[in-house]
């Protein structure tokens, strides 16, 4: 049976992620080492699992952070706390709060970077 037409049918058998060779793996995020990176202004607090391509972060910015860089890499980012402001180099601005995500690809057309003014708490998979 063709593989699109089933997971369209029926989610649970979905195209697969292409997550590298990992056991089931539990991670406390309270126990994973953090790591502090300034922005141009304000600083970012990652807690980093990671395995081959696969890279999972739980980021915490600080109030008035701003990225001190364009990245171009692909990111599923997911809000838990606070309000970011994802600034695309095209001049596109998309605020998000609490239970809002983007996804972008690695393609680099849309090269981004975090802005806060008031702080935020997010999961990224990239």
């Amino acid at each position: 049976m063709d593989r699109t037409r089933a997971a369209s049918r029926d989610p649970v058998q979905a195209l697969p992620m292409k997550i590298p060779d990992l056991a089931f793996t539990v991670t406390d995020w309270s126990t994973v080492p953090a790591k502090t990176y300034p922005g141009e202004t304000g600083e970012a607090i990652w807690r980093t699992f990671e395995i081959g391509d696969l890279r999972v972060r739980l980021v915490e910015y600080s109030p008035g952070y701003l990225a001190d860089h364009w990245c171009e890499r692909g990111h599923v980012l997911f809000v838990l706390e606070g309000e970011l402001t994802s600034e695309l180099q095209d001049g596109r601005r998309f605020v998000l709060t609490p239970g809002m995500s983007y996804q972008v690809s690695d393609s680099g057309d849309a090269p981004h970077r975090s802005v806060t003014e008031k702080g935020a708490k997010i999961f990224i998979v990239d």
